[in-house]
């Protein structure tokens, strides 16, 4: 392969056709074989320098041998997240059907903003957006967008917020969330503006979810030192344990005080499809403001994530700024243009991967695969306890639960993990609760079989019984 006629960066179209086969051949052996492979390799911290100090090439490599180091070099030193034993954090299962859809994206190098750069995108993207909507009970007056994942999800929620509820008067404005609310919000918040005192962590119950008695309470008290209740964040799965806060009764007493309220359903929301999670996540029609993460539990290469808002119209007065120079991007009001409702012009266009995927497999498939990560988790949970040396610290719900050795000690926990990175049979990792270490896993993958739980199991009481 040439590299293409010297400053035009092109190659002809058999060189295309060639390389184009060689990294779909990659994919399709890294995922056909992706169940005996490792877990993930960590690179060591030595291997840095192999790295730096390398000037960029002047002359042409072929595609081949720059194909093949990244293969042979890169890719292997990561954890596979969508390996059928990777229980760590929250798993990306991706699937096949959406990354060729990024490849589509890539390859036509799609223009997502405004209408008149990518009207066949944006109305593709409002299918989705719709649907989303639809499954979540939001109603027809909601909008929402895709961005990049739940942390952006959040951030654009909580601007539309502030713009809606405070404008530029926020000195005293308190946002509450609870203390297993994810990170994304916390680091969104100061990005907004908010300092930390104007966070209220309200403390969970034995549950793990926010009492709402001691919500209003703080509520109450801060009205009475003269601060300015703003917005109430519940959460539709947390990270650590899975817990879903009573969404119901927070959107009540929201509407008593006058919070906007809003849902962090990165992880569960998706959950919603199914009996079960429909559910469990009651009252997630009532939020003003919801962030979905499709590159979790429907199973979306990464990125992808979306945002909804009860009264759409609220993300273009957070986010609408017209120079000169996108006039034209204005000229019909029956038109309109994702770059107005969010924080990025320049948007790639994430929501074909999605769409793609569940026309591809139909929606009832996404459903039998939501329920598996439920039954997956209660398996794996059930499996550790019936060995006699394990005990759980949360039980299985919404795909995750935690668990600690009887008689282990933080340490001991902590070189667990060690241990399994360095194995790469699977991979939980370690969360703290109620200043306790413990061992989590999430079982959301759809690859993952009782086998692959079972071989887990039996990995795990292997490398305890070596640390003890």
């Amino acid at each position: 392969m040439t590299g293409g006629e010297a400053g035009r960066l092109e190659l002809t179209r058999e060189e295309m056709r060639q390389a184009g086969y060689r990294v779909v051949d990659a994919i399709v052996e890294h995922l056909a074989t992706l169940g005996g492979q490792r877990v993930g390799t960590k690179a060591e911290a030595g291997a840095a320098r192999a790295w730096e100090g390398r000037a960029a090439p002047e002359k042409p490599t072929p595609f081949a041998a720059v194909l093949e180091r990244v293969v042979g070099e890169v890719l292997p030193n990561t954890m596979h997240v969508n390996h059928p034993r990777f229980f760590a954090y929250v798993p990306g299962p991706g699937n096949f059907v959406g990354a060729m859809a990024d490849a589509l994206v890539s390859g036509y190098n799609v223009f997502a903003g405004t209408w008149i750069s990518g009207s066949g995108p944006e109305l593709l993207e409002r299918e989705v957006v719709n649907w989303l909507r639809d499954w979540c009970g939001f109603p027809q007056s909601a909008g929402g967008l895709f961005v990049s994942g739940g942390s952006l999800a959040n951030l654009t929620a909580l601007a539309a917020a502030r713009e809606a509820r405070l404008g530029t008067e926020t000195d005293k404005a308190v946002v509450y969330l609870s203390d297993q609310a994810h990170s994304s919000l916390a680091k969104g918040l100061r990005i907004l503006g908010f300092a930390p005192h104007q966070l209220a962590a309200i403390e969970t119950d034995a549950d793990f979810r926010m009492p709402v008695e001691a919500l209003a309470e703080r509520i109450r008290a801060d009205r009475e030192r003269g601060l300015r209740p703003f917005c109430t964040i519940a959460s539709a799965g947390t990270t650590n344990t899975g817990a879903v806060d009573d969404m119901a009764a927070i959107a009540g007493l929201c509407r008593s005080e006058g919070l906007w309220m809003h849902v962090d359903g990165a992880y569960g929301a998706a959950a919603v499809l199914t009996g079960r999670g429909k559910r469990l996540l009651a009252g997630i029609e009532l939020a003003d403001s919801l962030s979905f993460d499709p590159h979790k539990w429907l199973f979306q290469p990464f990125e992808c994530g979306c945002v909804l808002v009860r009264e759409g119209r609220l993300l273009e007065e957070a986010f609408r700024v017209t120079p000169e120079y996108l006039k034209d991007t204005q000229a019909r009001r029956a038109e309109w243009n994702y770059a107005d409702q969010g924080i990025q012009l320049t948007r790639g266009f994430r929501a074909l991967k999605l769409w793609m995927s569940i026309e591809t497999f139909g929606l009832a498939a996404f459903r039998a695969a939501i329920e598996r990560g439920f039954e997956m988790a209660e398996t794996a949970a059930e499996r550790m306890v019936r060995t006699g040396r394990w005990e759980l610290a949360t039980p299985a719900r919404m795909g995750i639960f935690c668990f600690r050795r009887v008689g282990g000690d933080d340490a001991f926990h902590l070189r667990m993990v060690e241990e399994m990175v360095a194995d790469g049979t699977a991979l939980a990792t370690s969360t703290v609760l109620r200043g306790r270490t413990v061992l989590r896993m999430c079982t959301i993958n759809p690859r993952t079989t009782v086998e692959d739980i079972e071989r887990t199991v039996e990995r795990l009481e292997e490398m305890a019984a070596r640390l003890e």
